[in-house]
């Protein structure tokens, strides 16, 4: 079932199969919802909120993941099963115990959706960085010949970097609720208290999270520029040298 805004913009799409990468931990996002492929009559209640975003596997964060709530207007649901698919309209009113206006539910959407994708796209540079130095590490430890002594250099060398990034990025020594006060939360931790504390059961931005907003964004400029000269230029770079040498490459995404 995929739910689309008026402009085309998906907001949220379910499905009747499990997520098979999913991983429950503590301080983790929750399970998405699973339709029901049940014989009968089904029901499935949308809560009205975008897509739930992406942890950091075992990384405890004491935060919410879920989307925010979608904003009053029109809405396209369509229901896909095999070749067949159903598309109807639906519309979210407008709460009129709210004193909010037109502008402000857009600027609430906007601003609430651009934090929403960005802390999608640093767990998954975080993710696919990790996988990549986690097999980084491993191909190493596996050259004990001395004729890869300076090649072996230059990879402990690649994962210091990478390392160093992942540790700006993300705590990983928080396991549980009391860790959170040992140890200091790090970049994504902070972005995502910002999205938690923008989002309200009465939409509207205020001045204070737009001026964080602003500082957090121009960090993740030269952070997410760090992450991907990893990606783009360091790693490829290194992977040459490790085909070079006959001995593999780093491909984990």
């Amino acid at each position: 079932m995929e739910i689309k805004d008026a402009s085309g913009n998906v907001v949220h799409i379910y499905s009747s199969k499990k997520d098979s990468t999913y991983k429950k931990y503590d301080g983790g996002p929750p399970a998405e919802p699973v339709l029901s492929i049940s014989k009968g009559l089904n029901r499935f209640v949308w809560n009205m909120r975008y897509s739930t975003m992406p942890g950091v596997p075992d990384a405890y964060i004491e935060s919410s993941y879920r989307g925010h709530k979608a904003v009053p207007g029109k809405y396209i649901i369509t229901l896909r099963v095999d070749k067949q698919k159903v598309v109807t309209d639906a519309a979210i009113l407008v709460n009129p115990l709210y004193p909010t206006d037109a502008a402000t539910y857009k600027e609430y959407n906007t601003v609430m959706s651009s934090m929403e994708n960005e802390l999608t796209t640093m767990h998954k540079m975080v993710n696919t960085l990790n996988a990549k130095r986690e097999q980084l590490v491993s191909l190493l430890a596996s050259l004990s010949n001395s004729k890869y002594t300076v090649l072996k250099a230059e990879g402990d060398s690649l994962v210091k970097k990478m390392k160093a990034w992942d540790e700006d990025m993300i705590q990983r020594k928080t396991k549980v609720y009391d860790d959170a006060d040992n140890f200091p939360a790090k970049f994504t931790a902070n972005y995502l208290f910002l999205i938690n504390q923008t989002e309200s059961d009465i939409p509207r931005v205020n001045q204070p999270s737009l001026d964080r907003m602003k500082e957090l964004n121009a960090e993740w400029t030269v952070l997410k520029s760090r992450g991907v000269d990893l990606l783009e230029k360091s790693i490829p770079a290194f992977n040459k040298k490790l085909w070079d040498a006959g001995v593999g490459a780093v491909w984990k995404n």
